[in-house]
């Protein structure tokens, strides 16, 4: 992806969506607002999907979060709704209404997180909408699956993160539970998300027929943090508590190094012993509690705490040449804004300098999955709202997913 960027004009309209990625010719209403909806389709939009982002009034909500350099284009938003047009429609007013529902019916894709109760209220819930369009992909970004007893409540990231374990894990060990500091459940059932659309939309190449999506925030980061947290209750009946212990030792953390901090992780039973050498501890090699990966998980706490004291001996240059030399996964501990001059980050190109219609220059992220024949592309930054007033769907090219079924 080493094509020149430049941004889109302020209004879009009639523009033609200009993309070999693996989903051109796929059209997607995008009438989601915060993070795990416009991180869903953003990714669509980095594959080459045409994504109208159809916003109330008010605009997103995001666009309003610090920073910003102009209201209404905040750095989150710039980060969450690149390859998108913007349409502003109030769907509660029935001329709006109205042209929101001829653009459904030229769709491949309608996504929302408007809570069911008033996407129904709206005639935008998924029997409403395939009535009209067999074809559409119907897709519901939700806090809580519909069948069980949370259905229909509120939902953001923080609230999701502490019914799901994670806030709890996170402060594991401590007198309090604490956040992850990122929008965690956001960008975990974005991702769920994006990858359900495809699979939906191949499916439909099959049969011909539209479906309903829904991808429940809840229940998705609660099977993520359970995937190595179930542990003994995996078994019936439960053969040891639930949590991994590996990663819930209390010393398992970045280690301080005598001036800074290092991450290592010798995993097999040939890097711990390449370890306990080049760390001058060939005891600790032959120690029966470390010496095979049985006996490690049976003394985490005590494995960790040896690798506290041994790693606080040296300086961090030091472990960094001695860890490369024993072929040990190792880092030093970034910070955020080590990322910026990552020589390998630049490298492959993670940071790309745009012209937006109304920031000027900003800097973005290049989508980071490559295909060889059909590469993702960083076409446009992020609209202005209601950068497309006029809107209409770009023609249909040929093999795009309306010639087929």
């Amino acid at each position: 992806m080493n094509q020149k960027t430049t941004a889109a004009p302020a209004d879009a309209t009639t523009e033609p969506v200009s993309s070999h990625g693996p989903m051109t010719g796929v059209r997607v209403i995008d009438m989601t607002s915060v993070g795990m909806g416009p991180f869903a389709t953003q990714i669509l939009g980095d594959m080459g999907a045409e994504v109208l982002k159809v916003e109330p009034p008010a605009g997103d909500i995001f666009r309003f979060t610090a920073p910003t350099r102009n209201d209404g284009m905040s750095a989150v938003f710039l980060n969450l709704n690149r390859n998108k047009v913007s349409l502003t429609l109030d769907a509660k007013e029935p001329a709006d209404r109205a042209r929101l529902l001829e653009l459904i019916e030229g769709a491949d894709v309608f996504v929302s997180n408007i809570r069911p109760e008033a996407l129904k209220r709206l005639g935008l819930d998924a029997a409403s909408l395939m009535a009209r369009n067999p074809r559409l992909i119907h897709c519901a970004a939700v806090g809580f699956g519909q069948d069980g007893p949370y259905a229909g409540r509120p939902a953001f990231d923080d609230i999701i993160q502490a019914m799901s374990g994670l806030a709890a894990l996170q402060g594991h060990g401590e007198d309090a539970p604490r956040y992850v500091n990122t929008i965690l459940a956001d960008k975990v059932a974005g991702l769920t998300l994006a990858y359900a659309i495809p699979m939906a939309l191949y499916e439909r190449e099959r049969s011909g027929r539209g479906q309903a999506v829904e991808v429940p925030m809840f229940e998705t980061l609660a099977a993520f943090a359970l995937i190595e947290h179930l542990a003994g209750e995996t078994y019936a009946p439960a053969v040891a508590p639930m949590g991994y212990p590996r990663v819930l030792a209390p010393d398992r953390r970045p280690y301080r190094t005598a001036d800074g901090f290092i991450a290592m992780l010798p995993y097999t039973d040939a890097q711990w012993r390449r370890f306990f050498i080049c760390a001058d501890r060939p005891d600790l090699a032959e120690d029966a509690r470390f010496t095979t990966a049985r006996a490690r998980t049976q003394h985490y706490d005590a494995l960790y705490a040896e690798l506290s004291e041994i790693v606080a001996t040296r300086p961090t240059s030091a472990w960094l040449e001695a860890l490369k030399g024993a072929d040990i996964p190792h880092s030093p501990v970034a910070t955020l804004e080590d990322l910026l001059v990552d020589p390998h980050l630049q490298a492959t190109g993670l940071f790309r300098r745009v012209e937006h219609p109304s920031e000027g220059a900003i800097t973005t992220l290049a989508p980071t999955v490559r295909f060889e024949r059909t590469p993702a592309s960083l076409r446009h930054a992020a609209p202005v709202q209601n950068s497309a007033p006029g809107f209409e769907w770009a023609p249909r090219g040929r093999d795009t997913p309306a010639d087929h079924g």
